[in-house]
């Protein structure tokens, strides 16, 4: 035989060689899937809710047009600290100024014929009394004439005398009566006419107390939105009037964030809560939640979500929380971005794994891997009565249990979740090994399979230039 035919054998027997032993290799390793694995851990676990919104003060106050004019001076600027009554801004009060003084001295004209009438009153009281006596003289006069005459001591002529006088003092009485009428009367006209003055005088004032503008309550000027020279007009009926500025009372600090639907009902007031601001880079400051909204807030626009507006929509919500800021520093602003982490529950000494570690897998996968694999898979107890076709899809949530080199799924139930971990209440125990990872392994591992552990870091792909 020939060289050349003896190495062409050779060849041929080595290239069968390693056919069959890369055949081998590759059936040994058929269907094994590599994975990450971690460990089930007992730790103390925190439940937090995150949310942003931004910096408001508990009690503020929007200042709002109340009289009708031009502003001429505006003392204040923003940042500024007010007190209450402290003058804010002014309006031109010439034409307000004007009536008030009109009016004042029409009252006090009203207050002199007020002065005169009650004299006029006064003197027809005291006439009317002279009356009155002169009244009673003459009427005894007049008796003593009747018996003088009767007893024929004095003419006729006499006695018709002292008769008209008596009639004449009665007429006298009854005009001082009318008089004293006619004087009372004149005496409440007067007072009703001061009554109304008074009235017009204080309407005067308080439009002119509206020409200057002062502080309802203590705190800073956070917004001015007003310049000097432009018209200040005050709300009527589905109109609003002019906005001036903001005053915010910062002794208290809250923020005001929104929490998605699917954690507010984790959220109750007093939980804790850590508070951070996105001016302030690296502070945490302490807080607790005091006010949980009831209604819910549509994302897009902001609006209130009512049934007239959520009934063609499945727009996501979100429902407003109110922190208090429980140590505020002095420079915090009304309208900072701040960020809260709620706390929502705490537990300690918990079984716990990574979040990611959760899997889902239907019924019948598990009941299909437990036929294939003689039954090495756990299941979740089943009900006693025979499930339909429709139940048998329904999803289940476990994680991959690493044993004897294989993966077997077994549900678990959770409870409260941490920022990476979760609390698992049954299905496992202590320093279980399970499949964390990776992502395209747990989406598609079946239960069951062959596994490779491989924990080792990841290579980092280097970019292309």
């Amino acid at each position: 035989m020939k060289t050349w035919q003896k190495v062409g054998i050779g060849a041929g027997i080595v290239l069968v060689l390693g056919g069959i032993a890369w055949f081998s290799v590759y059936q040994v390793n058929k269907g094994v899937v590599t994975v990450q694995t971690g460990r089930v851990v007992k730790e103390d676990l925190t439940s937090i809710v995150t949310a942003s919104g931004e910096v408001r003060p508990k009690n503020y106050t929007n200042v709002l047009g109340e009289g009708i004019g031009k502003i001429t001076e505006i003392v204040v600027k923003e940042g500024d600290q007010v007190k209450k009554g402290d003058v804010l801004l002014r309006l031109e009060n010439i034409q307000p100024g004007a009536d008030v003084q009109a009016q004042q001295a029409a009252i006090d004209s009203s207050e002199a014929g007020m002065h005169a009438a009650a004299a006029a009153y006064d003197s027809a009281v005291a006439t009317l009394a002279q009356r009155q006596a002169d009244l009673e003289k003459a009427r005894f006069d007049w008796q003593r004439s009747q018996q003088l005459y009767k007893e024929q001591l004095i003419a006729k002529s006499e006695y018709d005398a002292t008769k008209a006088t008596y009639d004449s003092a009665v007429a006298a009485l009854n005009a001082s009566k009318a008089q004293v009428e006619q004087t009372r009367a004149a005496r409440e006209q007067t007072r009703f006419n001061l009554d109304q003055a008074s009235a017009i005088l204080k309407h005067t004032k308080d439009v002119l107390r509206k020409t200057t503008y002062v502080a309802p309550i203590d705190g800073i000027v956070s917004y001015i939105a007003v310049r000097v020279g432009e018209n200040v007009v005050p709300g009527i009926q589905n109109a609003e009037g002019s906005f001036l500025m903001t005053i915010s009372d910062m002794s208290v600090v809250t923020a005001e964030v929104k929490v998605d639907e699917t954690d507010i009902t984790n959220v109750r007031e007093g939980d804790q809560s850590d508070v951070t601001i996105d001016a302030m880079p690296g502070k945490t400051f302490k807080g607790h939640v005091s006010q949980v909204g009831e209604l819910a807030i549509l994302r897009s626009s902001g609006q209130a979500a009512t049934t007239q507006t959520t009934a063609n929509t499945q727009e996501a919500r979100d429902f407003k929380v109110v922190v208090v800021v429980d140590n505020p520093p002095e420079a915090l602003r009304p309208g900072l971005s701040a960020t809260a982490k709620i706390q929502t529950a705490h537990k300690k000494g918990v079984l716990t794994i990574p979040i990611q570690a959760l899997a889902v897998r239907t019924k019948t996968d598990i009941e299909e891997a437990e036929k294939a694999h003689g039954g090495n898979v756990t299941l979740a107890a089943s009900k006693p009565e025979a499930m339909a076709d429709g139940q048998q899809k329904v999803d289940v949530t476990g994680v991959f249990v690493i044993r004897g080199k294989k993966a077997e799924f077994v549900p678990v139930q959770t409870g409260i979740s941490g920022v990476t971990n979760i609390e698992v209440t049954s299905g496992l125990k202590d320093d279980d090994e399970i499949v964390t990872g990776s992502y395209k392994a747990l989406r598609t591992l079946r239960p069951g399979a062959s596994i490779k552990v491989d924990n080792s870091a990841p290579k980092r792909e280097e970019s292309a230039t």
